[in-house]
């Protein structure tokens, strides 16, 4: 089967097709065929050797967002039988990075796999696991007051956009900072105020929560009440301390049920994510390419 492999650290042409094995189901585990595979800024970090884990030594296969269909089924996998659809998400980093899901098929322990409803296609839903549960996730640790103003940065791109969504449904009064040209996107996603890229978050009213998808670091002080708190995915820059600011970075945790309830939200249309483009396997170094210029209206997604 075919993959694309790291076969060094450095830019987009680093990625280089490759022939490896047939995978096989070892127990727990369900051999998927690979439909679509979502591209994640955590790639582009694996890719060059940046983030907060050492990827591995190349060549290895970077990868966490697929949707595909079952096709083989190890002993213990009882959850799935071959012909199952299938949304789901590696555990990269935990996996240490001896598969991804940029792949016409790998073998991955079940429990990292919801059913795929039929409402969505595979594009769409390779999209939902890694950004939806982090937004779900992110939230829970802001545990924001009850209907309060919460700014969220970066709420043009697929974690923002999810934590968006999760926190106008839990009611609360969202400042969405959209992306370059993209505001118009918040808006339709239910944001009360949408600020431009550029703007200063600093001039709007202090707010008690920030979801800092971005991450804009020390720039959201300004934005937040003394003794409110700040998420974000990467570790930020220390607060004054007098400010009594809770600053809170994590790392997505597996989380099965979070993810199966994602899914369902989005193929009831509860949820909604974008897809910019699709682009074959073979290509994936273009797709790279154009997720680090940015100025896209979704994600970049790979199909075989």
């Amino acid at each position: 089967m075919r993959v694309v492999e790291v076969t060094r650290l450095g830019g987009p042409e680093v990625l280089e097709v490759a022939e490896r094995p047939d995978p096989k189901p070892g127990p727990g585990q369900v051999v998927v065929r690979i439909r679509a595979a979502n591209i994640n800024p955590t790639d582009l970090g694996a890719r060059v050797g940046a983030g907060r884990h050492t990827p591995p030594d190349p060549p290895f296969v970077l990868g966490w967002d697929l949707a595909g269909e079952v096709t083989a089924a190890g002993e213990g996998a009882s959850d799935f039988s071959p012909g199952d659809r299938v949304v789901g998400m590696v555990q990269w980093y935990d996996a240490g990075g001896r598969f991804g899901t940029y792949a016409e098929s790998a073998a991955f322990d079940a429990d990292w796999l919801v059913p795929l409803p039929d409402a969505l296609d595979y594009e769409t839903a390779c999209t939902i696991p890694l950004n939806a549960v982090t937004a779900r996730q992110g939230l829970e640790l802001l545990d924001p007051p009850e209907g309060c103003d919460l700014l969220v940065t970066g709420a043009s791109g697929a974690v923002g956009s999810y934590a968006l969504q999760l926190a106008k449904h839990a009611g609360h009064r969202v400042i969405a900072q959209a992306g370059r040209g993209d505001e118009d996107w918040p808006h339709e996603l239910g944001a009360d105020e949408v600020l431009p890229r550029d703007a200063d978050v600093g001039e709007i009213d202090p707010v008690p929560a920030i979801f800092d998808a971005v991450p804009l670091g020390e720039p959201a002080f300004a934005a937040v009440q003394d003794g409110g708190a700040i998420v974000s995915t990467r570790r930020p820059p220390e607060a004054p301390p007098e400010r009594k600011i809770r600053q809170e970075s994590f790392l997505i945790d597996h989380a099965r049920e979070a993810l199966r309830e994602m899914v369902e939200a989005v193929a009831k249309g509860e949820l909604r994510t974008r897809v910019d483009r699709t682009l074959p396997l073979v290509n994936a170094a273009e797709a790279h390419r154009l997720v680090e210029a940015g100025g896209l209206h979704g994600k970049v997604v790979l199909t075989p």
